[in-house]
């Protein structure tokens, strides 16, 4: 049995993951920051020092989301605890870090890019930067690093309050209309092909240190809103508060694809599963 040390075990892709290795007979070692903080590099030594650990899922960060703005020292924090971590990388079979879209600077538009065309700007944002950094070093490291660049996921244990797709079915589900501040193009994957695409990663010999993470088309906020209202009981207004799209957030999958052949799940069957998840738990997870 591998065991796989996931830091961030306690977010969206970490629960997630943790669920889905479980399931196919792995070890999970999952902390949470109280447990263990990643900034401390003597209390990740010494956890390190407890246990065998074949893999490495680095899922934690700070900041990039509407619930952190403001943040301080972004990139200092998160750095500090890439490199807590990745300093294993000659202990351990594999180390799988998530990039972030954001690596490609959102204050313009990221119209179907693969995954070179990264090293053309430098974000402007600090979480851009950092996830930045950490995809340069990964390229150039030499080491058994694969950066996987997620743009945009969706799925259980996600922030309702602050993700579209799961705010726009908890709305529903309460009744209220479903709000886009403005509509946009964006690459969405649904959390269990997330899942797929990790388990390669895990255990394959993969061929680059970088990959886009994305169905490889884009999406407009308004047909997941329209979906939302197709897959529930009774739908809601849809209210677009500023009309015109806003900076398309797109990638190429082609890298992915020609190592990893899959067929994505549908964003209607997404939406679908994950309308049921809501409705079933709604009171409990709000």
């Amino acid at each position: 049995m591998k065991t796989v040390f996931i830091t961030g075990g306690r977010g969206f892709i970490g629960r997630n993951l943790a669920e889905t290795l479980e399931k196919k007979g792995y070890r999970i070692l999952a902390p949470s920051s109280a447990e263990l903080s990643l900034l401390d590099e003597q209390a990740v030594d010494a956890f390190m020092r407890k246990q065998p650990v074949d893999i490495i899922v680095h899922a934690a960060n700070k900041g990039g989301g509407r619930d952190t703005m403001g943040m301080v020292d972004v990139v200092h924090t998160n750095l500090r605890m890439f490199f807590n971590i990745v300093k294993y990388a000659d202990s351990v079979e594999k180390i799988i870090h998530f990039g972030s879209g954001a690596e490609y600077g959102k204050h313009k538009a990221i119209v179907m890019v693969e995954e070179d065309e990264a090293r053309v700007s430098i974000p402007h944002d600090d979480y851009g930067f950092y996830k930045s950094v950490c995809s340069r070093y990964i390229e150039h490291s030499g080491k058994n690093i694969i950066n996987l660049r997620i743009f945009g996921c969706y799925g259980k244990y996600e922030d309702y309050r602050y993700k579209f797709i799961s705010n726009a079915i908890v709305k529903n589900l309460l009744g209220m209309p479903i709000r886009i501040r403005q509509n946009v193009l964006f690459d969405y994957v649904y959390v269990a092909d997330l899942m797929k695409m990790v388990l390669w990663a895990m255990t394959s010999d993969t061929f680059y240190k970088v990959y886009n993470i994305t169905r490889g088309e884009g999406v407009e906020l308004i047909a997941l809103a329209e979906l939302v209202n197709a897959v529930a009981a009774k739908p809601t207004d849809i209210i677009i508060e500023t009309l015109g799209l806003n900076l398309e957030y797109t990638a190429s999958n082609g890298k992915i694809l020609k190592e990893c052949p899959m067929e994505f799940c549908s964003h209607y069957e997404g939406v679908a599963e994950l309308y049921r998840y809501y409705a079933e738990n709604l009171i409990r997870v709000c």
